[in-house]
């Protein structure tokens, strides 16, 4: 094989932001993310839907759901409630 022929072996960059923005949750333009949006909505009063997650983030149903088990596994306890029928998701606060 000519050298012309190779391909360059450059690692992949698959984050377009840096680590410092990612760890405050912003994202390259100063934008918050979206899990940085999903988590506000989660401190919301009564919680969130998962409707109201997907309108959010543009994700779908599985992406959204996903994101919610990445949360948790991240350690944030999040609970789960039916209110009329809508399965609702909030952040749970410990008693004081």
């Amino acid at each position: 094989m000519t050298e012309q022929g190779k391909k360059s072996r450059r690692p992949r960059r698959m984050a377009r932001q840096t680590d410092d923005a990612a760890a405050v949750g912003v994202g390259g333009a100063g934008m918050p993310t979206k899990a940085a949006r999903v988590l506000d909505l989660l401190h919301r009063p009564g919680g969130v839907s998962l409707d109201e997650l997907e309108a959010a983030t543009g994700w779908l149903p599985h992406t959204t759901r996903a994101a919610l088990t990445g949360l948790r596994r991240k350690g944030h306890a999040i609970a789960r409630d039916k209110v009329e029928g809508v399965t609702r998701y909030a952040i749970e606060t410990p008693a004081p």
